[in-house]
């Protein structure tokens, strides 16, 4: 009964604590994107090295008459996402005399 009684107030306390963040700000917004793109540009790049070394050993254990392993494709350059251009905020008008 004690464990029910503690994961609820766990739970409970959890989600007010995730309720009370503030909203990231255009510049952690970015930041978070940017991280988000290398992480799978990274992804990619493990991708073709697993590929190239499954393939080195392909061609070590090959036998006669079977065919070669499927080349690899190379990933391409790293781009990062584009930046939300933050619009300046408009100048005030001048007052009327």
């Amino acid at each position: 009964m004690k464990r029910w009684l503690v994961s609820i107030a766990c739970l409970f306390g959890s989600s007010v604590a995730l309720a009370a963040l503030p909203p990231p700000t255009p510049q952690q917004a970015e930041a978070a994107a940017l991280a988000k793109a290398k992480t799978a540009y990274a992804g990619t790049v493990a991708n073709f090295q697993l590929c190239q070394s499954i393939n080195a050993v392909a061609v070590k254990y090959k036998t006669a008459g079977t065919p070669d392993p499927a080349p690899c494709a190379a990933p391409p350059p790293f781009v990062p996402p584009p930046t939300a251009a933050v619009a300046p905020a408009p100048a005030a008008a001048p007052a009327k005399k």
